[in-house]
């Protein structure tokens, strides 16, 4: 038994935590293991007082005898508890299991239960349906008890036996240089059984693939990429263990008319240079039927008007948006020749009055300045 303090042995205040000492003990482990300084007697010896200062600083009962009575405390000649069997590293894989994370084996670790996996369900949906909620019928594939094994993956009159190579653990210990690392079996995969007749109905996975219809609820307001979760309807668990749950992903469908921002809808409306310019009324369109829109004289291209609470209900409450209507006039096609001579004839009449087109006498002033400067 070393004879120098634990505490400065470890580099930690006589205070430090659980947390300190594992770091710490990691840190030195790591510098002075013997697989890392072969032939190092020096650093072998370091490494036996560094293991003995963090088996005792690490047990709550045999710290404080320590604290208390120092080495006395826990010299098991002198009374005190505890030994280390000569200092060996016999016992070095379980104080290296706690500090890097190791872990045992778990007897029968190969048939804890085991939680299904969650799934996931794309769902297309129109905007109409979004916006107004609706309520859907799903077929998804689910997986079922085989009857033939009652989920065992053998075939009738047997039962899966023992996995000789891991003994039923589902794990086994993988060792390299001074590192313990534990994985799944590779020949039972994990399950701790062996399956040597396959159940023919199930092939030996213990249950078959079937369809089962869902309804699903879509509430007003979702929006595309929004998720609605189906609680216990996802893969089967393992075990016995509980299902995993179905996430249904939506998806809305490019609409003709109308585009979505947030809660607000957005639509445009094409309308005559005669109505732009007179004035008129139109039927626009919203997702619960027609409006009458009324356009005022002079009203010119690009111009937005909004319609109060025709847009999307949020999905978590709160007001409706808005429906935003934006004017196009749009340029008359295949005209007759009566038409153009018309068109020809009140275009002079523009001409005459720079305050029938504004904005366009505006800007040729501006294209006539910017040429006169560059001139100068």
């Amino acid at each position: 038994m070393s004879k120098k303090d634990y505490y400065q042995l470890l580099g930690v205040q006589k205070n430090a935590s659980e947390a300190e000492l594992k770091k710490a003990y990691r840190r030195l482990a790591m510098k002075y293991h013997p697989d890392r300084n072969p032939d190092n007697k020096e650093s072998e010896e370091r490494f036996k007082e560094i293991k003995e200062a963090y088996e005792i600083l690490n047990d709550p009962q045999k710290r404080a005898a320590y604290d208390q009575f120092g080495h006395a405390g826990i010299d098991p000649s002198m009374g005190g508890g505890g030994g280390f069997g000569g200092g060996g590293f016999g016992d070095i894989g379980d104080i290296f299991e706690s500090v890097f994370g190791g872990g045992g084996f778990r007897q029968g670790g190969g048939n804890r239960a085991f939680r299904g996996s969650d799934l996931r369900y794309d769902l297309t949906l129109s905007l109409e349906e979004v916006v107004a909620g609706a309520e859907v019928k799903i077929r998804v594939p689910t997986q079922k008890t085989c009857q033939s094994c009652h989920g065992s993956g053998a075939k009738a009159g047997t039962s899966p036996v023992t996995c000789q190579r891991c003994g039923g653990h589902g794990q086994v210990r993988m060792t390299q240089g001074f590192f313990s690392v534990q994985q799944t079996c590779p020949t039972c995969r994990g399950t701790g059984k062996i399956i040597k007749k396959h159940c023919p109905a199930c092939q030996g996975k213990g249950h078959i693939q079937e369809h089962k219809t869902l309804s699903v609820k879509i509430p007003q307001g979702v929006d595309n990429g929004d998720r609605i979760r189906l609680s216990g309807e996802g893969e089967a668990g393992v075990n016995g263990g509980p299902p995993g749950d179905l996430y249904v992903q939506i998806n809305v469908r490019t609409h003709p008319i109308f585009t979505r921002e947030d809660t607000h809808l957005f639509c445009e409306v094409p309308i005559s240079i005669v109505t732009a310019a007179l004035g008129g009324e139109l039927q626009a369109p919203t997702l619960d039927g027609r409006i009458l829109l009324k356009i005022p004289s002079e009203t010119q291209t690009g111009k937005i008007f909004r319609i109060r609470g025709k847009g999307v209900k949020p999905v978590r409450g709160g007001l409706h948006g808005d429906l935003h209507c934006r004017v196009i006039v749009e340029t008359p096609v295949n005209l007759t020749s009566q038409q153009k001579e018309l068109l020809k004839e009140f275009d002079k009449t523009m001409d005459e009055n720079k305050r029938h087109s504004p904005k366009q006498h505006s800007w040729l002033d501006g294209v006539k300045r910017f040429f006169e400067d560059m001139k100068n």
